[in-house]
């Protein structure tokens, strides 16, 4: 009998400090340097300033002459529109983001699970000059976030590590929040009111792959004072018909060979 090939469990300790690195300069949307990483990694100084030269000569991360600090390379650009080009997805959604931003005035946002995260992986800004800002690659807090809400009710996990507070809305409480992933189940879409900042308010549903599985995201979000209580339902209803659409494109599609 043949077993589909797993990943190594033992990780490479130097190859993990790396990532966490990239991970910080990706975050940090601005250069910084040294002592910086090694704060947000809390991998030493020293250990940050060998990986940051080995990162630098492969192109991953470029310095700034000027100031002395980092930022990610033209390399990672290559990284990363290598994986976007066979999401298939980012296609077939497009025009229902650009739909959901008009018709709702919000920012509407695609993102996938991923590494026990959901990744933004495309959106349309709001047309309004008061924006809610959404960055591709970003990872959404999971107990915090409409998107992350729907990503632990469709994959079936817990979420990762501690219930952190960001405003007095988020959910800390492990029972709680395990009751609000039961009730995202039931009614197929998530809400979060102000939970991972105060005057941000989204909601989200699930698109579903063609084996029930969870194939991608879509959300909806904007500010408090625009994106009340009637104007996300409305979103909701905009949301789940995008995502029906959504999901019969790719039940048309043939299997592959």
């Amino acid at each position: 009998m043949s077993h589909a090939a797993q990943p190594a469990s033992r990780p490479i300790a130097a190859v993990e400090r790396a990532v966490a690195v990239l991970e910080a300069l990706a975050d940090a949307g601005a250069d910084i340097g040294t002592n910086e990483i090694a704060r947000r990694t809390g991998i030493n100084a020293s250990s940050v300033s060998r990986l940051l030269a080995t990162l630098s000569r492969s192109g991953m991360v470029a310095l700034n002459p000027e100031t002395g600090r980092y930022h990610l390379g033209l390399r990672m650009l290559r990284f990363g529109n290598a994986v976007l080009s066979r999401l298939d997805l980012r296609e077939v959604a497009r025009a229902h983001l650009r739909v959901l931003a008009q018709a709702t005035g919000e920012t509407a946002t695609l993102s996938v699970s991923g590494g026990g995260e959901a990744l933004t992986v495309d959106y349309v800004q709001s047309p309004s000059s008061v924006q809610s800002v959404a960055r591709l690659g970003r990872p959404s807090v999971a107990h915090a976030t409409a998107v992350g809400k729907v990503m632990l009710a469709f994959t079936e996990q817990p979420a990762a590590g501690p219930l952190l507070r960001f405003t007095d809305a988020t959910i800390t409480d492990p029972a709680r929040l395990r009751a609000e992933i039961a009730r995202t189940r039931d009614r197929g879409w998530a809400d979060a009111v102000g939970e991972r900042e105060a005057d941000l308010q989204a909601v989200a549903v699930p698109v579903r792959a063609a084996d029930g599985g969870l194939l991608a995201i879509l959300g909806v979000q904007g500010p408090a004072g625009r994106f009340g209580e009637s104007e996300r339902r409305t979103a909701i209803e905009r949301l789940v018909d995008a995502a029906a659409q959504i999901e019969a494109t790719f039940a048309a599609q043939p299997a592959p060979a």
